[in-house]
């Protein structure tokens, strides 16, 4: 082999390299992504069961429900539509209704979202953005103070 070729080997094998640590990046990272939806955004995105999200909105008034041992059921709401969810687990210390909460996990066979993670707002004036900005396009009247800016 000439010098030349040695060094294109060299060159073709470093770019080999990197399109395969690329490609195994965006493999692992599509497997971990959790997209974002509101309660009235879930009908017309057509998930499957089993689909990782995060559901965004907020605790419905009267709906929460403590079951057997730390099994908690409540909907959150955007206004516009609900959805049911279990968790199991310890709640936030600042989870009540009629705050925004953020639940990760996915929808099961019944239709009931099964979260596994639950965020709640962590004082008087935060409510995620995503949150605010979506039930804000619903038509969501907020007092302004929910929100990070």
């Amino acid at each position: 082999m000439t010098r030349k070729q040695k060094r294109l080997a060299v060159i073709g094998g470093g770019v080999a390299f990197l399109v395969a640590a690329v490609l195994l990046v965006m493999f692992a990272f599509s497997q971990s992504i959790a997209y974002f939806y509101v309660p009235g955004d879930i009908a017309k995105a057509n998930l499957s069961p089993g689909t990782r999200i995060r559901l965004g909105g907020l605790v419905e008034n009267g709906t929460v429900k403590r079951g057997e041992g730390s099994t908690i059921t409540f909907t959150v709401t955007d206004t516009l539509a609900t959805v049911p969810v279990t968790y199991t687990g310890i709640l936030p210390d600042l989870f009540r209704e009629g705050q925004g909460v953020v639940a990760e996990g996915a929808f099961g066979m019944d239709g009931l979202f099964v979260a596994d993670t639950v965020l709640a707002k962590h004082d008087e004036t935060y409510m995620p953005k995503d949150v605010a900005d979506r039930l804000k396009a619903q038509g969501v009247e907020l007092s302004g103070k929910e929100t990070i800016k």
